[in-house]
């Protein structure tokens, strides 16, 4: 039951955000938009590499005889989802303005530093084990990255008026307060694997706003 629940769920979601995605880069009408649907294409091709082998692994032999795929998917996802907190910064910079060179470089580094834990070998990506501290290390600059994109949404939109946005910060915050436990017990306590179905339910609200953003913007040209 939890394999066919579970798959439902990852397939029902990455429909949604890819072809979310997909309307906006199709549809935008200005480049902020198109910039958010790549992203969310991103995230969605990204997720599809972790998501697709754990739903093949839970429907057939179990996830210990899947090891090296889960593995590779991982690694994949963490690249990607650092891209993807990249471009969102750079929409908040975009859409409020922001011209501050410390910050972006500060989100940069923080993003090379992250892809570039997750390069290391120590990782042991494609093992059945991999070492929980290196999965603490390359997910200090990522927590860190998120923090200045949360920044970035609530100050900017709260200074704006921006009422389209006004909750992306707390997306972005209850994706990572889900997130984090699994890094840290998912592996003592399998059961707190389940956060990951509210961390995706917040990538998903993250994504809605933007969708619902562009609509709103269509709206407003026609009139």
């Amino acid at each position: 039951m939890q394999a066919i629940m579970e798959t439902l769920f990852d397939a029902a979601y990455l429909v949604t955000v890819v072809t979310l995605g997909c309307i906006m880069v199709k549809s935008a009408q200005d480049r902020e938009t198109k910039l958010f649907g790549w992203m969310v294409v991103i995230l969605g091709c990204g997720d599809a590499f972790h998501l697709v082998p754990r739903a093949w692994a839970l429907c057939t032999d179990g996830l210990a005889a899947h090891a090296a795929a889960l593995g590779a998917g991982k690694f994949i996802t963490s690249i990607t989802m650092t891209i993807f907190y990249v471009i969102l910064y750079h929409i908040g910079k975009r859409r409020y303005g922001l011209h501050i060179r410390a910050l972006t470089g500060a989100v940069c580094a923080l993003a090379a530093a992250r892809i570039g834990l997750c390069l290391f070998p120590q990782n042991a990506w494609l093992s059945a084990n991999p070492p929980l501290s290196w999965g603490i290390w390359r997910n200090v600059p990522f927590a860190l990255l998120g923090a200045l994109v949360i920044v970035v949404f609530l100050r900017g939109a709260r200074q704006a008026g921006d009422r389209a946005f006004r909750w992306m910060w707390l997306a972005i915050v209850l994706s990572f307060a889900f997130y984090i436990p699994v890094v840290l017990w998912a592996d003592v306590v399998p059961l707190v694997g389940m956060l990951m179905i509210p961390k995706t339910c917040a990538y998903v609200w993250v994504v809605w706003m933007g969708f619902s953003d562009m609509h709103r913007k269509r709206k407003e040209t026609v009139k």
